[in-house]
């Protein structure tokens, strides 16, 4: 077994399983599979104490030639078939007794019919036991390479709990090998050799293939900055989840948030910026508010969110939410008027440094509490974040000097006429900036809000 890379070990638990499934093998590095499995039926009739499980590829269920020769101690036999069979221990079989099998597939991604042989022994521990060996043939239009090898129980056998069943794959003389992904989903999905990474981009869902433990980050869309002495946009909620135990085979639905859109400020009297959408991963990781809208002239506030939108002159910040994110930046009126930054995910927005010079937007971060490795890390592997950050808060706009956009993706304000503003980065949760309307003519624009993002990691 030292040429063998264990791809994939599927246990059954205390509900059963009728069939179990290997997906995603990989088509590059290996020659052969090999799977071994131990296994018990729920049935509980039958004078011999074994029962059969059917084998297919791909999800296909023709195609299929056996042989087999088999004997049980006293006397032999043999017969043909067009299934794949395994054999299993029943549960008539006293005192927990499983059925053992190799099943070897050689060159699997070839483009020829796929021959299988599987060697196979059950013992009910009383008056019978069985030993079998099965030469198989998969002959099927095109011949198409094995990425999916699923075994199931045939007269209504349900495979008992801690039943095993273990993928290997030979390693192709020369090659570095690598695993399958354990979980479907995900727009972008990367290894390091040591995890597994599952980036969203947009809503989905994400399924693990057998039981894992896993590390979430979820993060909200971004808020847009306000119009007109316009406050930064906050950043959207940032949640980091360690450790999350997800059962095999059922489906998290991954929401990710829309940037909050650009304000436009129609007639020149001050337009707060619009919230950025929330974001979730199931109902683990609950609601992940989008970041709060950046606050205007005359006396509009900064809106409450993840990260709360930065405040006017005349206007006070919005809040953030706890543990997901910091309060706005606090603008002020004197000879210069400025309003304060959006805030980030890793600090508080920034408030107006001096007369007519604005706050700039909080910081994202780059560190999370996964045990094992950074957000920057997880970033790199990616290509995503913004040197290594997410979610920070837009800058504010002012007379003299705008905000600049925080780290991990903020829009800068803007001065005088100029508009829009930056606009947080995409996949990012990072606020947009505001914008000043030296004219208060109308028509001008704030940054809009960066959309938000869901990364999933598991041990490689």
């Amino acid at each position: 077994m030292a040429n063998y890379v264990l791809l994939e070990r599927i246990t059954v638990g205390l509900a059963g399983a009728s069939s179990v499934t290997f997906n995603n093998i990989p088509q590059t590095g290996y020659t052969d599979l090999l799977i071994k499995t131990s296994i018990r039926a729920n049935n509980s009739s039958g004078s011999q104490g074994w029962y059969d499980s059917q084998i297919t590829f791909n999800g296909i269920s023709s195609g299929y030639t056996i042989k087999a020769l088999y004997g049980n101690g006293s006397s032999a036999a043999s017969f043909s078939d067009t299934v794949i069979y395994d054999d299993l221990a029943s549960s008539a079989t006293p005192n927990y007794t499983f059925s053992n099998s190799e099943i070897y597939i050689p060159n699997y991604t070839s483009s020829n019919a796929k021959s299988i042989s599987i060697d196979s022994v059950t013992e009910n521990n009383a008056t019978s036991s069985k030993a079998g060996l099965y030469a198989g043939l998969w002959s099927y239009t095109g011949n198409p390479a094995i990425n999916k090898v699923t075994i199931t129980g045939l007269n209504s056998s349900i495979f008992q709990q801690y039943s095993t069943f273990s993928l290997y794959a030979l390693a192709a003389v020369g090659t570095t090998p690598t695993k399958a992904p354990k979980a479907i989903g995900g727009d972008i999905i990367q290894t390091d050799g040591t995890y597994w990474y599952h980036a969203f981009l947009s809503s989905g869902s994400f399924t693990p293939q057998t039981a894992l433990s896993c590390d979430v980050l979820v993060v909200a869309g971004g808020g847009s900055g306000g119009v007109r002495i316009g406050a930064g946009g906050g950043a959207g909620g940032l949640l980091a989840l360690s450790s999350q135990a997800l059962n095999a085979n059922t489906a998290q639905t991954v929401i990710i948030g829309a940037g909050g859109a650009a304000a436009v400020d129609s007639a020149g009297t001050g337009v707060a910026g619009n919230n950025g959408g929330n974001s979730s991963f199931g109902s683990i990781s609950g609601t992940v508010y989008g970041g709060g809208g950046g606050g205007a002239y005359t006396g509009i506030v900064g809106k409450s969110g993840g990260s709360g939108g930065g405040g006017s002159y005349d206007s006070a910040p919005g809040t953030g939410t706890s543990l997901q994110g910091n309060n706005g930046g606090v603008g002020i009126f004197g000879s210069g008027v400025a309003s304060g930054g959006g805030g980030g995910a890793g600090a508080v927005g920034g408030s107006v440094v001096s007369a007519g010079v604005a706050g700039s937007g909080g910081a994202g971060v780059n560190t999370i509490s996964w045990s094992g490795g950074t957000l920057s890390n997880a970033l790199t592997v990616l290509g995503l974040g913004v040197s290594g950050y997410l979610a920070g808060g837009g800058g504010g706009s002012a007379n003299t000097t705008a905000g600049s956009g925080g780290a991990g993706g903020g829009g800068a304000g803007t001065i005088g006429t100029a508009s829009p503003a930056g606009s947080g980065v995409a996949n990012t949760g990072s606020g947009g900036g505001g914008t000043r309307d030296s004219n208060d003519t109308g028509g001008f624009v704030s940054g809009a809000g960066g959309s938000g993002l869901v990364i999933v990691r598991y041990a490689y």
